[in-house]
């Protein structure tokens, strides 16, 4: 029966696997439920802060802000997205392919990359290509805080205000529900006139500005870049729980799969095992 007792450890393996998993499961259904809490809390923020640079877009159009220049340099920014821990099925690949596509396409266009890497994931694989890491930041936890991000974000902001970067794209995965996540590549700045549009039919808001109409628009607008940021990194959190959640309920099932295979198979075993020792004993008592 050595046979049977290596199918036994096995099983007894699997099992052990099985309630791991399971366990894990438990834990990023609890922790999904809190993301998408905390993803929804914030979309109002920068919803509101998008609607009112849309207004200020158009109330003092003689003020052009730096994010909404275009500028002729050869080099691209990214921020790059993605979780510090795995076990989430395909969302950090499914993201991190998207990267790779647009900066093979930039390349082919004759311009170079550097990126801000917020999450583990992400930063070593930027590594991994080569790619120029100018800032990361990583270990953020369950809970994203703005003052974590803002300092990483800003080389890329700062970059681009002085014309050293002629564009700067957001990588993420967004949260669409439960068993959907979507990995997105877009533009952040230059902030397009798309992004800043009202709503159609709203009326025309003027403004009287304290202490100036220049200091308030720069700085409602780099709150409004944050803003983005922050939403996407709180989007690809809730995408990470919902993702692990759904990896590891498939691995539960493929475990309990796998064990009633062995089981199977350990009968079957035994059963021979059981049929040849009779087999013996018939043909003793028939020679007796």
């Amino acid at each position: 029966m050595a046979a049977g007792k290596e199918i036994r450890g096995k099983i007894k393996s699997v099992e052990n696997t099985k309630k791991i998993t399971k366990a894990m499961e438990m834990v990023a259904a609890s922790k999904m439920r809190k993301a998408q809490d905390r993803m929804r809390a914030a979309r109002p923020y920068s919803e509101k802060v998008r609607a009112i640079a849309a207004h200020l877009g158009e109330a003092n159009p003689e003020y052009t802000h730096p994010f909404m220049q275009t500028n002729d340099a050869k080099t691209a920014g990214f921020i790059v997205v993605t979780t510090d821990k795995g076990l989430c099925g395909g969302m950090n690949t499914n993201v991190l392919r998207a990267v790779t596509t647009k900066l093979r396409e930039l390349q082919s266009q004759g311009v170079q990359a550097e990126a801000v890497a917020i999450g583990n994931k992400g930063l070593g694989f930027l590594n991994r290509i080569g790619a120029r890491v100018v800032s990361h930041v990583t270990a953020l936890g369950d809970t994203p805080h703005l003052d974590k991000l803002i300092g990483p974000v800003k080389v890329l902001l700062d970059a681009y205000a002085e014309g050293r970067v002629s564009a700067v794209y957001l990588c993420y995965t967004r949260f669409i529900n439960t068993m959907r996540q979507e990995s997105v590549v877009e533009q952040l700045l230059p902030l397009a006139t798309e992004t800043l549009k009202k709503e159609p039919g709203a009326p025309a808001w003027d403004y009287i500005y304290e202490p100036d109409a220049q200091t308030v628009i720069d700085e409602l607008l780099v709150r409004y870049a944050e803003s983005l940021v922050y939403q996407a990194v709180a989007e690809n959190m809730a995408s990470e729980q919902s993702a692990r959640m759904v990896a590891m309920k498939a691995a539960t099932d493929n475990a309990g799969n796998v064990i009633g295979e062995l089981k199977l198979v350990y009968n079957k075993t035994r059963q021979a095992a059981i049929t040849k020792e009779l087999s013996e004993i018939v043909s003793g008592a028939a020679a007796v």
